[in-house]
């Protein structure tokens, strides 16, 4: 069967890989339907992703068919449209112990740690599939991205009314502001692409957009969702005292610290990885409910076979890519 395969930075080459095999016990056999481009597959083609090492099969935003499956298996049949939790843990380390399965001492990501969906079938962990036939494939490929803002949303304990800032408005930084606002923060968004501001303003009544912020310490719970350095830094400065930081966006460069602010207002600097499973089934039923609409978000689609001409224009700033959705079907 067909697969891409990124053998160096902005390098993808098509591979013949053998058919994948029946599922075993626990195990589902699916098609792949849709695949989400994102962040880390982006910074994974430049070269800039820390975990992903050459050759690898990107993809981790996926909508998926089941195909087959394997003994034991009784939450799914053959046909469902699942959305798949990529993140595969090994239960027993001291953090799958304590339920915090997103940061495995041994994690492996589809698409990041080992290969992922880039392909036509692949054969996954049964428990990792989260089924929902009411929504279409595109959709099920968003609701890893949505996990990512919900998660760090849960980390930060956002509470009604707290004054939220998040900054970067890209992919993550939308995940982050669909579930502020759902726990009733007033939100602002700090973003320096003037499409990006036009966006938000355009979908988020009621959400102040600026392109820059003279006041600082004025929020009480900071995300930043660049992954730059720099910003990542900077963030400290807009928490208010007692404030909580959140970093969404992950860097190779070191993030300096400026202690004597972070110490003056005890500030809390939280990290923010991945998701956990309890986040896809209540992300299935906000979009199913209408509270979350990925419709806008999708700004550019191809089919897979042209999928590595395109994601050098997907990187240019005129492309002016909120996200990007690939198809291995027609007839969606």
């Amino acid at each position: 069967m067909n697969s891409l395969t990124l053998t160096a930075a902005r390098t993808f080459e098509w591979t013949t890989l053998p058919e994948a095999a029946e599922p075993g016990a626990g195990e589902a056999l699916v098609g792949i339907r849709a695949i989400g481009i994102c962040g880390t597959d982006f910074s994974g083609y430049l070269g800039k992703m820390p975990f992903i090492e050459f050759p690898r099969i990107l993809g981790h935003e996926l909508g998926v068919e089941v195909l087959a499956v394997g003994d034991g298996v009784t939450h799914l049949k053959v046909g469902d449209r699942c959305s798949v939790e990529p993140y595969l843990n090994c239960g027993t380390c001291h953090a799958c112990k304590r339920g915090c399965t997103n940061c495995c001492e041994t994690l492996q990501v589809l698409g990041v740690h080992c290969d992922g969906g880039m392909r036509e079938r692949m054969v996954l962990p049964a428990h990792k599939l989260h089924a929902c036939n009411a929504l279409g494939f595109e959709q099920l490929a968003l609701v890893e991205t949505l996990a990512i803002g919900c998660h760090a949303v849960n980390r930060a304990q956002v509470a009604a009314g707290d004054e939220v800032l998040i900054i970067g408005a890209g992919p993550i930084g939308l995940t982050v502001l669909e579930f502020a606002r759902a726990a009733g923060a007033a939100i602002t968004v700090l973003e320096l692409n003037a499409a990006r501001r036009e966006f938000v303003m355009t979908n988020y009544a009621g959400v102040r957009v600026v392109e820059g912020l003279a006041d600082e310490g004025a929020f009480q719970v900071v995300f930043d969702a660049t992954g730059h350095a720099g910003s990542m830094a900077g963030a400290l400065r807009y928490a208010r005292f007692t404030g909580r930081i959140v970093y969404v966006g992950i860097t190779k460069e070191p993030v300096a610290i400026d202690d004597p602010l972070f110490h003056r207002r005890e500030l809390t600097l939280l990290a923010s990885r991945n998701a956990v499973a309890a986040d896809f089934p209540r992300i299935l039923g906000m979009i199913q409910e209408g509270v979350i609409d990925t419709r806008p978000w999708i700004s550019h689609r191809c089919v897979f076979a042209e999928l590595p001409g395109k994601m050098e224009e997907w990187l240019k700033p005129e492309a002016r890519v909120i996200k990007a959705v690939v198809s291995l079907r027609n007839d969606e």
